[in-house]
C-alpha cells in the first residue's frame, strides 16, 4: 500500500482516469484512442479500473460531479439488461 491509498488519497492513475472522463470526446473511438496513448492501457482494463473506481469512497470525495455522473449511468445501463 502507498503512502496516498494510506492516507485516502487517489493514487496518480485513477485521478488521470477520472480526468480522462471528465472529457468530451468527438468521434467514433477517440476516447479509446486517449485511453491507449496517454494511460497506456487497454480499453477493456480501463473500464474494468473505471468500475471499481466508481465503488471508491476516495473517487467520490475527489471527483463527486463526475463519480455520480458515471454512477447514474452505470445505473442507467443496468436497468436496461
Amino acid at each position: 500500500m502507498n503512502d496516498g491509498e494510506r492516507l485516502g488519497r487517489l493514487g496518480q492513475r485513477e485521478q488521470d482516469i477520472l480526468a480522462l472522463e471528465r472529457r468530451g470526446f468527438s468521434g467514433p473511438g477517440a476516447k479509446e484512442r486517449a485511453i491507449r496513448e496517454e494511460l497506456g492501457l487497454a480499453p477493456v482494463r480501463y473500464y474494468q479500473l473505471l468500475n471499481a473506481l466508481l465503488d471508491d469512497e476516495r473517487a467520490l470525495a475527489c471527483d463527486p460531479v463526475t463519480v455520480n455522473r458515471l454512477r447514474r449511468v452505470r445505473e442507467g445501463r443496468r436497468g436496461e439488461r
